[in-house]
């Protein structure tokens, strides 16, 4: 019987199919296939019991707090059986969620409830300022027509800051008294509609930073010459306890205040006063000119003179202004006018405009920051004063209401340079 060799062909080509691997192979890549899968499996396992975990217990922390709330009553009352456990356990509760409930309604409704808020945190802020006290001394070198200063400890500070420790440091500011002036929106310290005294900062210092401490100590000694000891008569010192911060504006903890007027300093005079609320103090005056544009929705900021107490200036001293606008929370970006050399009447005129990016304007507000520096040698910049104009959701300055009344034609008014 014949054998067909169509079949024996098909028999081999089988067998030149089988992979050229041996047993040894397919059985790591299989064994190698199965601990993947088992790894797989386990770990999505392990992250649906973690799951269902953490929504157990935020139910159970959940229920925990409503319980304690709907009872919080009969606990009360029950206190007196106890020492003090329960009662501590529902105030920190209540507390709690007090918190809670704010932050998540100011989350959801930013707009309502905002203006309480902010003026709670402004209470907050002015209890903060005031803890503490200054230890310094002064003294007039009459002899070498020297004023010395000595900045000793800073006592009592509280750190309410959750964030960074304290990192204290004080600067010191020698301001010599010129004449009144009538700025309108500007009173004098006691508020009484007097009008305020221009100040021009004659000397400023500030002492090194202490790291972690609520009682600092110093040790730093300022001088300066003071030719004609009458000028003591009209030079006060102000010296602010500050909180350095490295990647924001350095807090002001709160300030004191020394009239070198009212003090026999002839010799070492070594004080201790308490800290007070930070106020801001009149150093110039800036004419300012506003324009509104409905059709195009622009805001036009015309700078145009800054004026000064005459004081020994340097032959390089220039000026310059950087203007910012801040409208519905959306802050822009800021312009700045060329620098013009200093004198009692420093003309700038030079006008920016801003685009507004919404209409209509719930709030409004344009800060004017006039800087010193100068043209020959480089040096850092320093802050003269600065100035706010613009509108809150519930108020607006008298120089934004002539604007809106005003428009398309440029409102100029004088304004109160402070610092």
């Amino acid at each position: 019987m014949e054998v067909d060799p169509a079949p024996q062909g098909l028999q081999l080509a089988a067998g030149d199919l089988k992979m050229p691997f041996s047993d040894t192979v397919k059985y790591c890549i299989l064994g190698i296939s199965v601990t993947l899968l088992l790894l797989a499996l386990g770990i999505l396992a392990w992250q649906a019991f973690r799951c269902c975990t953490q929504t157990r217990a935020t139910c159970t922390q959940k229920d925990s707090v409503n319980c304690d709330l709907l009872h919080s009553d009969g606990k009360s009352r029950t206190a007196g059986h106890y020492s003090g456990a329960p009662s501590t356990r529902v105030e920190e509760v209540s507390t709690e969620v007090h918190r809670l409930s704010r932050c998540l309604s100011q989350a959801q409704f930013p707009s309502s409830g905002s203006t309480q808020t902010d003026e709670q945190m402004g209470e907050q802020a002015s209890v903060n300022k005031v803890d503490g006290s200054l230890r310094f001394s002064v003294y007039y070198d009459q002899l070498q027509s020297q004023l010395v200063v000595t900045v000793l400890q800073v006592e009592g500070l509280q750190d309410h800051s959750q964030k960074h420790s304290l990192q204290p440091f004080v600067k010191l500011s020698l301001m010599w008294a010129g004449s009144e002036v009538e700025v309108e929106g500007c009173t004098d310290e006691e508020g009484d509609g007097t009008p305020p005294v221009m100040w021009t900062v004659l000397q400023e210092w500030r002492t090194r930073i202490v790291k972690g401490s609520c009682n600092p100590l110093f040790g730093d000694q300022f001088s300066c010459i003071l030719q004609d000891p009458e000028e003591l008569q009209h030079i006060s010192l102000r010296m602010e306890v500050r909180d350095f911060d490295k990647f924001s504006r350095n807090t002001v903890l709160g300030e004191v205040r020394v009239p070198l007027g009212r003090l026999n300093i002839s010799y070492p005079l070594e004080l201790q006063e308490d800290l007070q609320i930070p106020h801001k103090d009149l150093v110039g005056e800036v004419l300012l000119s506003l324009r509104f544009l409905p059709t195009s929705q622009r805001l036009e900021v015309g700078l145009l003179k800054v004026r000064m107490l005459p004081t020994e200036m340097c032959s390089d001293a220039a000026l310059y202004a950087r203007i910012s606008v801040q409208c519905n929370q959306c802050k822009l970006r800021y312009q700045k006018t060329s620098a013009v050399a200093r004198c009692l009447v420093t003309v700038f005129n030079e006008v920016f405009m801003f685009s507004l990016p919404e209409f209509p304007m719930q709030q409004c507000k344009i800060m004017v920051s006039v800087f010193e520096t100068h043209t020959i040698r480089k040096s850092t910049k320093h802050l003269i004063g600065q100035l706010t104009v613009g509108k809150e959701k519930n108020s607006e300055d008298k120089h934004w209401s002539l604007m809106m009344c005003s428009v398309r034609q440029p409102v100029a008014k004088w304004h109160g340079l402070l610092i």
